[in-house]
């Protein structure tokens, strides 16, 4: 069975974004031993951009073969013109007022997220990537099986958290964690057995 992954960035205290939805305040924190860690171990979650720019552009996908996106993840890319911001992966957008989506690789759905992604895991191949956002992940965490946060030394103190769910405690387990010399930390969870 395919396996969902939140890989995400976030701060300290827990936000992937500020409160308008910004998250160019990670920038600074992208230094040189981190940078060629990403584009070698998630070089699937790079945007196809970005994969060109670090060599990779041609790389066989190795964790990832879908991505699952909220609107609000998915516009910052159209603004730009990105309507395809990973053309390598089976792009997937959840909106229930997008409709038609401007790029026919990308898949705009209105369908219950959890009941898609339950769907997606029956069917063979890698994993899929929830790529974001905070409501998009409330709503999928009975399926997320592994949370992989991006940490960056940084404290927003608001902005928009990594879950968006209400106070519900659920305890996850610890598998990897790898620190860089900036500060940056990549922490690796599962689910506690139930």
């Amino acid at each position: 069975m395919r396996k969902l992954t939140y890989f995400v960035g976030a701060t300290i205290d827990g936000f992937i974004a500020a409160p308008d939805g910004d998250a160019d305040f990670f920038a600074p924190h992208l230094t040189a031993d981190y940078l060629p860690h990403l584009a070698s171990a998630y070089a699937d979650a790079l945007p196809t951009p970005a994969r060109a720019a670090f060599g990779v552009a041609d790389a066989p996908n190795a964790r990832f073969d879908t991505v699952l996106m909220g609107r609000a993840t998915y516009e910052p890319g159209l603004a730009v013109g990105l309507t395809s911001p990973y053309a390598h992966l089976r792009q997937i957008v959840f909106s229930r007022s997008l409709g038609t989506g401007p790029d026919p690789a990308v898949e705009v759905t209105d369908e219950d997220p959890l009941t898609l992604v339950r769907k997606l895991k029956q069917e063979e191949g890698l994993g899929i990537w929830l790529c974001g956002g905070a409501e998009l992940a409330g709503r999928l965490f009975p399926e997320i099986d592994e949370l992989i946060v991006k940490q960056y030394p940084v404290v927003a103190g608001a902005g928009i958290p990594l879950f968006r769910t209400g106070f519900a405690p659920r305890a996850l387990r610890l598998t990897d964690s790898r620190v860089f010399e900036g500060g940056n930390v990549v922490l690796t969870y599962v689910k506690e057995s139930a």
